[in-house]
């Protein structure tokens, strides 16, 4: 049998997996000697025993965990249940990844009625003793006996009212001891100390499976086998009087990066009160006036554990009695901006390498130099400032609940959820709301950690705004009322809130995003284009550093007002000679597009795909449209109803579309390749330097290529010789059927590239419509039918296996082919990371992605090789 229980002096920092991040960082901070109170932890696969078991907790665990309270009871000087003589437990949750607030806690554990008076004659401080002891029946009940949380705090406001008292810190031992009264009438909890640590425990493994962890999962892609460990921990009391207090700090600002410490600390309070966002917390540098030994302890701690990690660390620390302790490190969760400079100043610093500089950076994270801020010289209407706590700008409709602002975001609509607090019942709303606002609450509170870390804008601690649940509105000390569905802004960089849509800037980048980005591109293999049809799409693609285009879709080219009548005129064409006077307008168009692009993407390769949507597409639908298309064209309206029937399909996905177009009618391919062709001609002759790539799409079999090859080179050929110039030219094919894939040591003879088109891929091999398939696939998610959704994440197992067989295939009948890929998953992390393992030679993404993929490529090429 395994060990399952390990003292905090029996582990190491890099136990994670089998300890947890909280317990192993305990046991290490144990090891460097630091005031850690003792405890215990309970491992990761004690928690999957307990589910494989049906929720119960394994045979001999008590006694195996008895055995340490006795050890940790003759290293705190105290015992487990004694009223002469109290120790009091925190049972918490602890992954092996970091997931803050998302399970459950209980602390003051081994409090009853006896103890109760124990430890208040012990302290010779009943006010605290029995805090302590309201606080420990209302964790209990709402955490192990699942009693709303509310109706506990409804008892204490209704009480505060009707005593005149407005804070907790104004309530003496007898107002707690009322309190607990009323409180054993709502709730009958054991009073037996073991019973309690035994219920504590199986509460805590059981909170890996509440709605806000599950949710946490599935946003950061955290494995559901991991399990949580369990800390038992000796309490020390942050609410015993004035010289004792709790805080919460970070080595470096979280939010900015910028290298000074950073913090937040209540008097008198235990350290639910700082992270929970009761009350607002004081800034760190008050705590230097108030206890300078305990500050500068403090502070020497934070510069050792930042050394020792090689990391910025966010700390939990409790003050007795004028007493310091630490509670907890981690490492920090912290913004885009701040991920970057934290991550680039540490190499200048001589703490990190370049390698592990780019693995501290999420991808997503990029996503904060592009995104807009609000305009600072458009600012009008500011109604309330609070803390700064997330940064970015944010507009939307007022929401004042989770649950509401996923109804309303549903459709689209963008929502600021507006709370008095956030807690972690509210991740599922804060996921979808394009910022946060909170009434109460600091810069370390719930709304803001969690805020930083999904990179959603977030102001906390907006103290002057009155929130009103009921009446749904929130209202400032001016009067101005923000009702539900008003539109407002937030500044998450400023904290300012102002009514309605104010004008935002671009995202600006910064020296450190650069100089990251530099050593992204020295370390990936992988090459990064972008999915562009538009010179201003191009623009900011290289721009932002794509290396070429790797899907330009020429259909969109045909979209425009001044255009489409000519394409539907086309489409519409009885016979071959009508259709080519529409071939030759759109000619016209055509290579205009594609010069600007090849002027734009100067020295780089543009894969321009040929016509490939079902030609219905761009056909009016309703009468009234028909009726004014005739007008338009000069063909009998009736004319074009009949010939708008016949080209619908009952599947058009599947139907006349891709290369079908070319075979049935290679008119059109011989018009897109002289324009292609000619707008190479002109911009070389014009000084540019431009690397067609033309591609065929939704092929299935080797004859399709060669057929539509034969007429693309006649094309070729005919610019060349009748311009008398060479321009270099590739032809490839577009892999977008498993029939492809599979065949693809066929296709190899006949292409010079391969290019994954993992949307329709994945729409075939799954059988799924990706336009219909939002009306089933979240029930899918929920039951954990398929783990991602396989239109957003590439699936590895079956579509990955039809790329890595295409390519290995191919590989064997021809070398030198270049195999890249253009769907929606070239701009998605952990696509890229298979991409890279499998040898692509590029991903394409859109423009705003080129950053994300960058970074992104370079982490698959270092994760899997060692840092410097």
């Amino acid at each position: 049998m395994a060990k399952r229980v390990y003292l905090f002096n029996e582990g190491s920092k890099d136990d994670r997996d089998l300890l947890g991040g909280k317990g192993a960082n305990l046991c290490e901070m144990t090891g460097m000697g630091l005031p850690v109170p003792f405890g215990f932890v309970i491992t990761t696969p004690t928690c999957r025993e307990f589910f494989e078991a049906g929720n119960k907790l394994p045979r001999h665990l008590q006694t195996e965990y008895n055995v340490a309270l006795k050890l940790v009871e003759e290293r705190m000087g105290s015992r487990f249940g004694d009223p002469g003589n109290p120790l009091l437990f925190s049972v918490r949750s602890g992954a092996p990844v970091s997931m803050p607030g998302m399970m459950n806690t209980i602390l003051n554990l081994g409090m009853n009625d006896e103890i109760a008076t124990g430890l208040a004659r012990k302290t010779g401080n009943p006010r605290f003793a029995y805090d302590c002891y309201r606080r420990f029946i209302q964790m209990f009940a709402d955490v192990v006996l699942g009693v709303e949380g509310e109706a506990f705090e409804r008892e204490i406001e209704e009480y505060k009212a009707r005593h005149g008292k407005t804070l907790d810190t104004e309530m003496s031992a007898e107002d707690w001891q009322a309190i607990i009264e009323i409180y054993k009438d709502l709730v009958n909890f054991p009073q037996d100390p073991a019973t309690q640590l035994r219920q504590a425990i199986e509460a805590v493994f059981l909170s890996w499976y509440t709605p806000r962890a599950i949710v946490y999962r599935e946003m950061h892609n955290i494995a559901e086998s991991l399990g949580t460990a369990v800390c038992v921990q000796a309490m020390v009391f942050g609410n015993f009087g004035d010289d004792s207090g709790s805080g919460v700090a970070f080595t470096r600002n979280p939010s900015t990066g910028e290298k000074l410490f950073f913090g937040e600390y209540l008097v008198n309070a235990a350290g639910e009160d700082v992270v929970s966002g009761i009350r607002t917390p004081q800034s760190i540098a008050g705590l230097e006036q108030q206890m300078p030994a305990v500050y500068k302890e403090l502070y020497e701690t934070q510069q050792r554990l930042e050394l020792h990690y090689r990391d910025m660390q966010d700390l939990e620390f409790t003050i007795q009695e004028g007493k310091f302790y630490m509670l907890q490190t981690r490492s920090g969760k912290r913004t885009g901006r701040a991920s970057v400079k934290i991550a680039v100043e540490m190499v200048a610093e001589g703490l990190i390498s370049e390698k592990e500089a780019l693995m501290r950076v999420s991808p997503e994270h990029v996503e904060s130099f592009l995104h807009p801020m609000v305009d600072p010289d458009a600012k009008e209407n500011i109604v309330a400032q609070g803390l700064p706590a997330s940064p970015g700008g944010a507009t939307g409709k007022v929401v004042f609940s989770a649950d509401e602002a996923v109804r309303v975001a549903a459709d689209g609509t963008p929502v600021i959820l507006v709370r008095r607090e956030t807690t972690p019942e509210d991740i599922h709303g804060m996921k979808v709301a394009e910022g946060v606002l909170t009434a109460l609450g600091g810069m370390t509170s719930h709304a803001a950690v969690v805020a930083r870390g999904m990179g959603v804008c977030a102001i906390t601690g907006c103290g002057k705004l009155k929130i009103d649940y009921g009446a749904s509105t929130a209202s400032t000390e001016d009067g101005i009322v923000i009702r539900r569905n008003d539109i407002i802004t937030l500044d998450g960089s400023t904290g300012e809130v102002m009514l309605g849509d104010i004008p935002k800037t671009e995202a600006s980048s910064s020296d450190d995003f650069q100089t990251l980005l530099s050593w992204a591109d020295k370390y990936r293999r992988l090459g990064v284009r972008a999915n562009a049809e538009t010179p201003e799409d191009a623009a900011k693609a290289r721009e932002l550093g794509a290396e070429g285009i790797g899907l330009c879709r020429t259909e969109h080219m045909f979209f425009a007002a001044d255009r489409i009548d000519v394409m539907r005129g086309m489409i519409l064409a009885e016979n071959t000679a009508e259709r080519q006077r529409y071939l030759d307008q759109l000619l016209h168009f055509q290579k205009a597009d594609i010069k600007a692009l090849f002027e734009v993407m100067h020295g780089l390769p543009v894969n321009i795909r040929l016509l490939d949507p079902p030609l219905h597409e761009f056909l009016p639908h309703t009468e009234e449209e028909l009726q004014a298309l005739a007008e338009r064209i000069g063909k009998p309206v009736q004319k074009i109803r009949d010939i708008t029937h016949s080209l619908r399909e009952v599947n058009p996905m599947l139907g006349f579309r891709g290369c079908r177009l070319s075979v049935v009618y290679p008119e059109i391919t011989e018009m897109q390749v002289q324009a292609i062709i000619s707008a190479a001609v002109e911009a070389q002759q014009e000084g540019h330097q431009p690397y067609p790539e033309i591609m065929i799409p939704l092929v299935v079999n080797v004859r399709e290529i060669r057929a539509i090859t034969e007429v693309i080179e006649r094309g070729i050929l005919k610019v060349l010789a009748e311009q008398n110039i060479s321009i270099p030219y590739k032809i490839g094919t577009m892999m977008e059927t498993p029939r492809a894939c599979l065949g693809a040591g066929r296709l190899a003879p006949a292409v010079e590239f391969m290019s994954f088109g993992t949307n329709d891929l994945t729409q075939m091999t799954y059988g799924f419509s990706r336009d219909d398939v939002s009306k089933f696939f979240p029930v899918y998610l929920d039951r954990k039918l398929v783990e991602d959704d396989p239109f957003v994440t590439l699936d590895q197992r079956a579509v990955g296996r039809l790329m890595k067989m295409a390519i290995e295939e191919s590989k064997e009948r021809k070398k030198g082919i270049k195999y890249g890929i253009c769907g929606e998953h070239g701009g998605d992390p952990r696509s890229i990371q298979f991409c890279h393992e499998i040898g692509l030679d590029y991903v394409s993404c859109s423009p705003f992605r080129v950053p994300v993929a960058r970074i992104a490529a370079a982490q698959a090429n270092v994760g899997g090789s060692s840092p410097e």
